[in-house]
């Protein structure tokens, strides 16, 4: 059998499963027995056995439920209402004025979750009744938010870049450290359109107070602060080479919950709470890893990844061809899976690709999150919009209206990137 043929069947199984409602994790094991099974004459059981064993006996991967586990107890703090009240009295000078505060806590939340849906449900709960009161634009208020929530793919810690650097064995702290730079990137794209929106449109902005003394905004921001150290102690450490990933999620669970007590939101029920949705989402994740392995694996013993190289080497494509090419699959992929599953389903085929091409996988890495992260609000089942849809009754055409500024951002930025790489590459390189 030819591998066009054998890629056809393996890819409609696959999909066939995820129609029927399989879950990630199972399909991909299904896909990988039947690539076993049909078209391979290795041991299934035990090549299946060591597979999945070796990939979960991570100490990197370790740092994944430590993260997660830190977002779940400051998910449950009061820290959207704190950055709030913290960020508001500096914002009101700018054009713009209070949209930068969704624009800024999605970016401060994004930093502790590291899941863009977790942050788009808490800062929008907040924001946006509370801005929509102050008669700011709504299409505004829900496009900051749906842009800004990405982040929390992006900025480190980010569960995503953790799940990337286990399935190509890349080191999740330069990860983390490469993700800096780009992060910031797309909060001065989203601000600065905010900026120019603001003064093209004045009309249709309310008139803030902006008397508050630099004392007062002191004083409503000192809540703020201890989150903000968090955050540097956390990225700090790791990039200052004083503690490895797992060390400092470990840290800053610890930590954590010392803020969660402090604010009087650490109860039995906050922490159970925050335990068992922390463990759901990391066996979630481990599962959807293990069958990843498997199928990684066993798309070795078909040749299809090795193959499929070759032809796409053979084409002669440019590097910003196949770059484009790769951006159009994988927002197409995004609309119908969740982050992670794409991340997963594809690392064993595209990166023997983009190795071929000479492509950094580290600067790869960060490229492919940005582009998940445009998937997150691109209809029709980006699930941001999903998100924003429930916390503002609007249909999902009007939410993905409201997004598609900042969807152009994206690509921009991703532009940036390809242009400069360095912007990726930078900090890691000074570890």
């Amino acid at each position: 059998m030819s591998i066009a043929a054998l890629s056809i069947i393996l890819l409609v199984l696959l999909f066939a499963f995820l129609g029927a409602g399989l879950w990630v994790a199972f399909s991909l094991l299904g896909v990988g027995i039947a690539a076993m099974a049909l078209f391979s004459d290795a041991p299934l059981g035990l090549v299946m056995a060591t597979t999945m064993w070796g990939h979960s006996n991570s100490w990197a991967l370790a740092a994944l439920p430590l993260f997660i586990w830190m977002g779940e107890i400051l998910f449950r703090s009061r820290l959207s209402e704190d950055m709030f009240t913290g960020l508001s009295p500096w914002m009101n000078r700018m054009p713009g004025q209070l949209l930068h505060v969704n624009v800024f806590a999605c970016g401060i939340f994004a930093a502790v979750s590291g899941s863009s849906a977790a942050t788009a449900a808490t800062i929008g709960k907040l924001s946006i009744p509370e801005l929509s009161r102050r008669g700011y634009p709504e299409r505004l208020v829900i496009g900051t938010l749906a842009g800004s929530a990405t982040l929390g793919l992006l900025i480190p810690p980010s569960i995503i870049l953790i799940v990337y650097g286990v399935a190509t064995e890349q080191s999740i702290a330069r990860l983390f450290i490469a993700g800096v730079l780009p992060g910031v990137l797309l909060v001065s794209l989203f601000v600065g359109y905010v900026v120019i929106w603001a003064l093209l449109n004045r009309d249709k902005l309310p008139m803030e107070d902006i008397s508050a003394s630099f004392r007062e905004k002191l004083r409503r921001s000192r809540r703020l602060l201890p989150v903000v150290l968090l955050i540097g102690g956390v990225i700090g450490s790791i990039y200052a080479g004083i503690a490895s990933p797992t060390d400092a999620a470990a840290v800053g669970v610890v930590l954590a919950l010392i803020l969660s007590w402090s604010s009087g939101t650490l109860t039995r029920e906050s922490f159970t709470a925050g335990l068992m949705g922390a463990t759901v989402t990391s066996c979630m994740i481990a599962f959807i890893l293990a069958g990843a392995s498997f199928l990684t694996v066993a798309m070795g013993f078909t040749g299809i990844p090795r193959i499929l190289a070759e032809w796409i080497g053979g084409l002669g494509l440019s590097t910003f061809t196949l770059l484009a090419a790769l951006t159009v699959f994988f927002v197409i992929m995004g609309c119908f899976l969740d982050g992670i599953s794409v991340v997963v389903l594809t690392a064993s085929v595209i990166m023997p690709m983009v190795l071929q091409a000479g492509i950094d996988p580290l600067w790869f890495g960060i490229f492919l999150v940005i582009v998940v992260e445009m998937s997150q609000i691109t209809p029709p089942v980006g699930f941001n919009l999903f998100v924003l849809q429930s916390l503002t009754g609007r249909d999902i055409l009007t939410v993905a209206r409201a997004a598609l500024p900042f969807f152009f951002l994206m690509i921009l930025a991703l532009v940036i990137i390809v242009i400069f790489p360095s912007i990726v590459t930078y900090l890691p390189e000074q570890m």
